[in-house]
């Protein structure tokens, strides 16, 4: 119960901490256009995450799947920007709501966010007790996740249900602005620019 607790812990600490804004900004970005009545919908898209981020952790842990961490950064920068580009382009009403994309998105981008996760757990995991502890962190993670998106709804209902702001304003408004975090970060995580700048940076040393 000890190690469960522990790996627990450290699957909702890879979540909610300053070093994983990028993991909060795209869940942000996953959940900007729902409120709490699109439940379902949520559901649905929320469900895709975790399927496809527990698949490439779990593969990635049992040492299926080996992807350079600084590919898999900048990836993960890549997944935020597309989420929020894909709700700059969304328009409310009954047929757009209904396009999937956006749960496409979350599948295939959380088997990205999956191979970062997997990275944590590689670098603790001692052999021992593989599937209790696997459980265990993805157990936090979920729960992090989970608080995230919590969040994210409770803000959209007071800023669009009970201040009446647009809709369509608020989603874009904070696309825009994790749109721009992610391209900037994607660009510092080019891995063979981020290979250069070390390179510079111990040359001028």
């Amino acid at each position: 119960m000890q190690d469960f607790n522990l790996y627990f812990g450290l699957g909702v600490e890879h979540i909610l901490t300053w070093d994983a804004l990028d993991h909060i900004l795209f869940v942000t970005a996953l959940c900007l256009r729902y409120q709490f009545t699109d439940w379902k919908k949520l559901a649905i898209m929320v469900t895709a995450f975790t399927v496809g981020h527990s698949a490439t952790l779990v593969l990635s842990v049992l040492g299926y799947v080996t992807v350079s961490v600084p590919w898999i950064e900048f990836l993960i920068a890549l997944t935020i920007a597309g989420t929020a580009l894909n709700n700059l382009l969304y328009r409310s009403g009954p047929n757009n709501r209904k396009l999937p994309v956006i749960y496409f998105f979350a599948l295939f981008f959380g088997m990205i966010h999956g191979l970062a996760y997997a990275n944590l757990l590689l670098d603790l995991e001692g052999g021992e007790n593989l599937t209790s502890h696997l459980l265990a962190f993805n157990l936090g993670i979920e729960v992090a996740q989970l608080l995230v998106v919590a969040v994210v709804l409770a803000l959209s209902f007071i800023f669009v249900e009970q201040l009446k702001l647009p809709q369509l304003w608020w989603i874009r408004t904070w696309s825009v602005l994790i749109l721009v975090f992610a391209l900037k970060i994607a660009w510092e995580r080019i891995p063979e620019l981020k290979k250069q700048t070390q390179t510079a940076i111990i040359t001028k040393q």
